[in-house]
């Protein structure tokens, strides 16, 4: 479904991507962690094609995004972290405005969306009056509305609450039984219960890959002690470790 092989970005002399080489398998949701800066949200503008590679490859549904792109536009819904609304709209105006520039017509599949992502109830409310989680979920509506079978969420729970955080995330799970996810996100448990693989990036290169379990349970450590050693390594060690006796001597 998605190919990256041997990616490289750089902005001017930083390398954000640094030869990057990854599979996501139709209908899998991916977890992407990393600390902050760490290149995931270029490559999953990589992925979207909004920005290019300067070197390698990216593959989506057999097709190269710097040859396709905007084949490949059509079968993916990208969801950035900023979440662009036009808070002078209603929900229902702006979800009318996306579809009219994704040339798609608003008909029974409407109502299932808009009943899906839970925003019926406020579909004709200002989005300027709207809290953040529903502002989120006018977002993923968004997303969804051209019925793409990848969607690509860029930290989609940022700033919520632990309810508006437990609605998206509920969410989440139900559109990955259909469609392909990539979910970016700072919230470990997050990872651990929505995603079937999760892939952990460093400094633009990937430290870690597998199934929750197999990064957890088969190493007998937990999701935020395995993303700790892969992201700070020998020198989380150093940094935690207890000064001795003789240290706390010399101190006084």
């Amino acid at each position: 479904m998605i190919e990256l092989k041997e990616v490289t970005k750089k902005f001017n002399n930083t390398i954000a991507v640094d030869n990057i080489s990854l599979k996501v398998k139709q209908g899998e949701v991916l977890g992407f962690l990393g600390p902050n800066g760490a290149g995931k949200t270029t490559t999953m503008r990589l992925i979207t094609g909004f920005l290019a590679p300067d070197s390698g490859s990216v593959i989506v549904d057999n097709m190269s995004v710097e040859i396709k792109p905007v084949e490949i536009k059509k079968r993916i819904g990208y969801l950035p972290e900023d979440n662009p609304l036009y808070t002078y709209f209603t929900a229902r105006e702006y979800l009318n405005f996306i579809a009219a520039a994704r040339e798609v017509t608003t008909d029974d599949g409407f109502k299932k969306l808009t009943r899906v992502c839970g925003i019926n109830e406020i579909i004709d409310k200002s989005i300027s009056q709207l809290s953040r989680g529903y502002r989120q979920r006018v977002g993923l509506a968004a997303t969804m509305l051209h019925d793409p079978m990848i969607l690509i969420l860029d930290e989609p729970t940022s700033g919520l609450d632990p309810n508006q955080i437990a609605e998206i995330r509920s969410l989440i799970k139900e559109l990955g039984k259909e469609k392909t996810v990539i979910l970016s996100t700072h919230i470990l448990s997050e990872v651990e219960a929505t995603c079937d693989r999760v892939i952990i990036i460093d400094k633009g290169r990937i430290v870690g890959n597998g199934t929750v379990k197999e990064l957890t349970t088969d190493v007998n450590k937990s999701m935020e002690e395995v993303f700790r050693e892969l992201t700070l390594g020998s020198s989380l060690n150093d940094k935690c470790q207890m000064p001795n006796d003789k240290q706390m001597s010399k101190s006084k």
